[in-house]
């Protein structure tokens, strides 16, 4: 390999954050150097992996690991800039004496789900190309076997999750940060299972729930829930004050201007200030995050964008928006999850946790991709909401044994505080986020 090449790369991601279960990250690395994209799809875990071969670059990421870059101009020819994060890569060019030529619009998302190759060859850089690594097969499964479906799909977050305490979240305590929905009390008592059968203590596991002046219905569905299976005992309210919420460094922090994101963000973060202030030295979080996108579970009727045939028409339209090659795809951001799990990375990255969410990893979501959602549902939202609760609880019912409460669909942003108090906490122009979005670099 050309030196000179190299130079051109500044890595500024660190690859301890990844979690690869099956090679070693040099040997990750290599396979997306390879630019074979279905020995990149048999990568096991959550990862983002940068390769450098003479003037080629190619960059590959699942959804639980962000990954940006930006193209600076040298007189001796283009420098690549990868990070994490947008004032990473901000940061570096000020101290390069470089930042004159940065606006945050400058910058690019790796999407998710595909090998990113860049050819740095000067002035101008060619447009990335991309290559699909992950591509589940639809509709595999029977309709008539929504029993067969929903065991295959929970056992296969089961697995992840136990691999995950098996080989990451090896010691110490683990919180879930719990709104006692269909995601997240799904992924608490499967982790709670997982640890009783890898014969490790349940007293391990908390489950975090966010309430904001006393108020919010995901406490009380919290304590329900948890009463239900006699399980209480595992709850811990963060209780907090209004004042606590600050949507400014939400957008700061996940550098994005999406309102339901930034929303989502804005008591994840708050949540997470107040475990990290009762607990200062907590490392590892479990979140539901992905559940929804993986079983198609938004109110569509939100979104004049979308239509039911436009959801169960595209392929993880949820998971990556419209695609890289769509006149929607943003050249700044990715699309779908790839781009708006900032909301759940970067809180935790920022408080120094390390997050892990099953529904986000391709082996989960390839079971999802599998369910013939159109026969099971004749295009009827009510059906396609309905079918998420069926399949979950009974996935869970058949690996833990245990019987799930299943209550109405609610966004976390909503449970974790009174409506009163949001309407007069979140701006009701999309500009208003945009603009602090911007202001950072004014």
């Amino acid at each position: 390999m050309n030196s000179m090449y190299v130079s051109k790369v500044i890595d500024l991601t660190n690859p301890e954050k990844n979690v690869i279960y099956n090679m070693t990250h040099e040997e990750a690395v290599d396979i997306v150097k390879s630019g074979d994209v279905e020995a990149v799809r048999k990568i096991d875990g959550q990862f983002s992996l940068i390769s450098v071969d003479f003037k080629t670059i190619r960059m590959a990421r699942s959804i639980g690991r962000p990954l940006r870059y930006f193209i600076a101009k040298r007189a001796a020819g283009p420098q690549l800039v990868v990070a994490e994060r947008i004032d990473i890569i901000f940061d570096y060019l000020k101290k390069e004496g470089m930042d004159d030529q940065f606006h945050p619009s400058y910058t690019r998302m790796v999407p998710a789900h595909y090998i990113t190759k860049i050819e740095l060859l000067g002035c101008p850089d060619p447009n990335p190309v991309y290559a699909r690594f992950f591509c589940p097969q639809r509709n595999k499964f029977k309709p008539e076997n929504i029993e067969q479906v929903a065991v295959d799909y929970i056992s296969t977050v089961y697995n992840e999750i136990k691999k995950w305490l098996k080989y990451r979240a090896k010691t110490g305590p683990i919180g879930v940060t719990f709104s006692a929905g269909i995601d997240s009390g799904s992924v608490f008592l499967l982790t709670y299972h997982a640890l009783k059968e890898l014969g490790e203590s349940p007293s391990r596991l908390k489950a975090f729930t966010l309430s904001v002046d006393g108020d919010g219905a995901d406490l009380l569905q919290a304590k329900k829930f948890l009463q239900s299976l006699d399980l209480e005992l595992f709850l811990e309210p963060i209780e907090l004050d209004y004042e606590d919420l600050d949507w400014k460094q939400a957008v700061d922090v996940v550098e994005d201007y999406k309102p339901l994101d930034i929303q989502s963000a804005t008591m994840n973060l708050a949540l997470l200030k107040g475990i990290r202030k009762r607990y200062p030295e907590w490392k590892h979080l479990i979140d539901g995050d992905g559940g929804d996108e993986n079983l198609k579970d938004y109110p569509i009727e939100e979104n004049p964008e979308l239509t039911i045939r436009s959801v169960l028409n595209n392929m993880m339209l949820y998971h990556e928006g419209w695609g890289v090659e769509s006149i929607k795809h943003s050249l700044t951001y990715s699309g779908g999850l790839s781009r708006g799990y900032m909301r759940t990375f970067s809180p935790a990255d920022l408080l120094d946790f390390e997050g892990f969410s099953p529904y986000t990893l391709p082996n989960v979501i390839e079971i999802s991709e599998g369910i013939p959602y159109i026969e099971m549902t004749n295009w009827d939202h009510e059906k396609l909401y309905e079918l998420k609760g069926k399949i979950v609880s009974i996935g869970v019912k058949a690996v833990t044994g245990m019987d799930m409460p299943v209550f109405e669909k609610r966004r976390f942003q909503h449970g974790a505080t009174s409506p009163t108090d949001f309407k007069r906490l979140f701006p009701m122009n999309d500009i208003d986020y945009r603009k602090q979005f911007l202001a950072k670099y004014e």
